[in-house]
């Protein structure tokens, strides 16, 4: 539906400048007074032109001046109101709008589709935003049940951005946390999420009244609510609109009841669906039939995590969008980010991650695996820092990716290939340039160990002086599931028994990454590193071991190998 024309939005400012009912006098009053003075006139002509040039502002920036009129016809800007107001309050906790029937419906559908089990309905309304008690996992977010951790783990990461970095940067030798430094952080990443889910124009919260008390008084409150149907979802949640970041903030603040509830992930979720506009949603996703929530496990989809890390829900993690040709494209993710992804899956060779999600502005990255979400990052931001071989290789492939029409499969077209040397500036010798061109296609591979011999005059990367050394860094996995692990019982008698612990799981790595790799090299990956070692003692490296998270490790650097104390990392 178009928005409001000009005509309509003065009718509208007009109806909200008149007064309410008011009181009965005594006397009557002089008829002069009907008529407005010449100050409100000019105090209406204000407001009128104010509001014209915000819808035209809007307009332009593609994203049409939300009405209740568009609400209602199911739009999917469920819960917009006119620019010049917000529909929360802070004196009630209860404030806000009614969901429409309509968009009720759209949304539930959208996350759970035509029926969901009692168990995936147990998962979503089980799951809140609480911390770990436990001092070594005090930076960490507990997850007590399966499906909801695409949305703990991304606003995991997104809060550690606040608790590592923002404003600044943490003691390396100081992990444990406050609660109100991790209550802040939490509610900035709130904040920040669904924020860039509406565009850093608005954002819509979803609300219950939930009051502030420990879990079992907040579960009496929850037990009637009911939100396998659409009407379940109608009676229970309330809309709010919010139109800056700083009232954003104030009202997750007073609203931090709700999310650390059992139905916090939940309202999380449909928050975030909310602030992008249900049908801006759908526009995102390769394949909208399918609901969010996926069956038969409820695990958080990959558009919920990119809707979440990125703003929008598009389905794929590739850089921008693959045109398929007959004007039909996959969509990827449109720009840098503050933190990123990573995924087993494409060690796999199941997706390429593109360089947007594998290079965020921040160390910190959520991984994914085939059924769960964790979190990896670095307390130091030079991880992220790039020698001459990473620099080019960056640049080269970002021009490779872009010309890879075979959907991450890295592999371009012999014209492309001119195109991919043209833009990144390389000068190929004719018989290389015949060699790489003995087939149809050109693979990345054989394209790199092309560069790698290649002059560093003619665009090439060769050096032969050996320069570029190995790195050597720490990074943590964070694993927000809670597991029985082993605790001290706190008696000093000998052979006192340990007490069994629920616990989340926090593992420092350390990694070591070669300076290049060769198709060669490839086969001794797993083993000890047969370069001469020629760092300080501290830096000597210890045998490798492997783990899954391992093989996501080097999808963002090739051949990087680790070791840990004590059990391995699980992503799962």
């Amino acid at each position: 539906m178009e928005a409001l024309d000009d005509e309509e939005l003065q009718r509208a400012f007009r109806m909200s400048l008149q007064p309410g009912p008011e009181a009965k006098r005594t006397k009557s009053r002089d008829t002069t007074a009907e008529a407005p003075d010449e100050a409100s006139q000019r105090r209406l002509q204000r407001e009128i032109r104010a509001a014209a040039a915000e819808k035209r502002r809007l307009s332009a920036a593609g994203n049409p001046t939300p009405s209740i009129t568009r609400e209602l016809e199911g739009s999917g800007n469920a819960a917009a109101t006119p620019p010049s107001s917000s529909s929360c309050s802070s004196s009630n906790t209860k404030a806000g709008e009614e969901l429409p029937l309509p968009v009720a419906e759209q949304l539930h559908q959208m996350v759970f589709g035509p029926q969901v089990t009692r168990e995936v309905l147990a998962q979503w309304c089980n799951q809140g935003f609480r911390f770990s008690s436990d001092l070594e996992t005090s930076l960490g977010l507990v997850q007590h049940e399966g499906g909801p951790c695409g949305v703990l783990a991304t606003i995991q990461a997104t809060l550690l951005k606040y608790l590592l970095f923002v404003p600044n940067k943490r003691d390396a030798s100081q992990l444990e946390f406050q609660d109100s430094e991790r209550t802040s952080a939490l509610i900035q990443a709130m904040a920040e999420t669904l924020w860039r889910a509406g565009g850093n124009q608005r954002a819509v919260l979803a609300v219950m009244d939930i009051p502030d008390a420990s879990e079992e008084e907040q579960d009496r409150v929850l037990e009637s609510v009911a939100l396998d149907s659409a009407t379940g979802l109608r009676e229970a949640v309330r809309i709010c609109t919010v139109l800056s970041l700083s009232t954003l903030y104030q009202q997750i603040q007073e609203r931090i009841a709700g999310f650390r509830s059992r139905m916090g992930a939940l309202l999380f979720l449909f928050s975030a669906l909310l602030s992008r506009g249900l049908d801006a949603v759908q526009s995102d996703r390769d394949d909208p039939v399918q609901p969010l929530v996926t069956p038969p496990f409820g695990h958080a989809s990959q558009e919920i995590v990119n809707l979440l890390l990125c703003g929008q829900a598009v389905a794929n993690v590739f850089d921008g969008n693959y045109d398929l040709g007959g004007g039909m494209s996959l969509k990827g993710i449109p720009s840098n980010v503050e933190v990123g992804f990573l995924t087993l899956l494409e060690s796999l060779n199941f997706c390429k991650v593109g360089q947007y999600l594998k290079r965020p502005k921040w160390p910190i990255w959520v991984v994914g695996s085939e059924s769960h979400y964790t979190v990896l990052f670095a307390l130091d931001t030079g991880v992220q820092d790039e020698n001459e071989v990473e620099a080019r290789e960056f640049t080269i492939r970002r021009a490779f990716d872009a010309q890879d029409q075979s959907g991450g499969g890295g592999f371009i077209s012999l014209e492309a290939l001119q195109q991919v040397l043209i833009d990144t500036n390389v000068d190929m010798p004719q018989q290389v340039l015949d060699n790489l061109c003995s087939s149809d296609i050109v693979i990345w591979n054989d394209l790199w160990q092309s560069l790698m011999h290649l002059e560093k005059s003619r665009g090439g990367l060769k050096d032969e002086e050996g320069s570029m050394g190995k790195k050597y860094f720490e990074l943590y996995h964070f694993n927000g599931i809670a597991k029985t692990v082993a605790g001290s019982s706190g008696s000093s008698s000998a052979g006192a028994a340990d007490v069994m612990q629920q616990r989340p799981r926090l593992t420092k790595l350390k990694v070591a990454v070669p300076p290049r790799w060769t198709p060669e090299s490839m086969m001794t990956v797993e083993g000890p590193a047969v370069e001469e070692n020629t760092q300080s003692d501290d830096k000597r490296e210890e045998p490798a071991q492997h783990a899954p998270l391992t093989d996501c490790i080097r999808t963002r650097w090739q051949r990087a190998t680790s070791n840990w104390t004590g059990d391995p990392p699980s992503i799962v």
